[in-house]
């Protein structure tokens, strides 16, 4: 739902073309980026995770860490949280309920051998963007006349994205000689990545939103957040349907 200051956003019919080209410029080229983004793994630590034995920390940190950075749907959901929280302790309750979630999944998927599969855990992903979108659009209330528990909402779709997390390391062989210490290393570096990513995400929107164009660009910005959130979806189901 808007917040005050930005609820003027429904009423304006239009919006700068300026702010729609920059986003939707933003999302395609977050969305081009090639396998070696998302939840994908460059073909380098790829190889690195096949031949790691015993404890590898630090690398695994690192990986964990270059994971979340280059996740373009973790960002995608995590800009949608934060877009109007402006309370650094909102941020904080929020990211951890995601923070928690995930790592649960993470750790519990990798560890006892869960497997689910990974084009519908990556639409899910998709899906909580467009969720968020939709929240931040306040389409709930005005839909279905209630607003949904939005820290709850946001905790269960940090456990689908840590079984986003879990598919791709599930994809390698991973030796049994310190994977508990690397699987906890990376799920630390995952969590170093979301607050790096999250920093450079505040400062940029704490700076839009000090722009009197903030108001009346917050509902395409959303917009096109969610149109986001329906590729990823499309993508994953069209990669179900033709590759499983």
């Amino acid at each position: 739902m808007f917040p005050k200051a930005s609820r003027a956003a429904w009423s304006l019919p239009v919006v700068t073309r300026r702010a729609v080209l920059c986003l939707a410029t933003l999302i395609v080229a977050m969305g081009g980026a090639s396998g070696a983004f998302a939840h994908g793994v460059a073909e380098g630590d790829a190889l690195f995770i096949e031949q790691a034995s015993g404890a590898q920390l630090l690398p695994f940190l690192y990986l964990g860490a270059k994971h979340m950075v280059t996740g373009y749907d973790h960002l995608l959901f995590l800009l949608g949280v934060i877009f109007f929280l402006y309370r650094l302790k909102e941020v904080g309750a929020y990211v951890t309920l995601f923070a928690v979630g995930h790592s649960v999944t993470l750790l519990y998927g990798v560890l006892s051998g869960t497997h689910v599969d990974p084009y519908i855990v990556d639409a899910i992903i998709g899906l909580s963007v467009v969720y968020k979108a939709l929240d931040n659009l306040g389409a709930f209330r005005r839909w279905f006349g209630f607003q949904p528990n939005t820290k709850a909402a946001v905790l269960i779709f940090g456990f689908c994205h840590g079984f986003g997390l879990a598919t791709k390391l599930q994809d390698f062989t991973l030796s049994d000689d310190g994977l508990v210490a690397n699987i906890l290393a990376f799920n630390v570096g995952v969590e170093i990545g979301q607050l790096l990513a999250l920093a450079a995400i505040l400062i940029a929107m704490n700076a839009w939103r000090r722009t009197q164009a903030f108001a009346r660009q917050a509902l395409a910005a959303n917009v096109v957040l969610m149109s986001a959130g329906f590729m990823l979806i499309g993508y994953q189901l069209t990669g179900y349907l033709t590759l499983s």
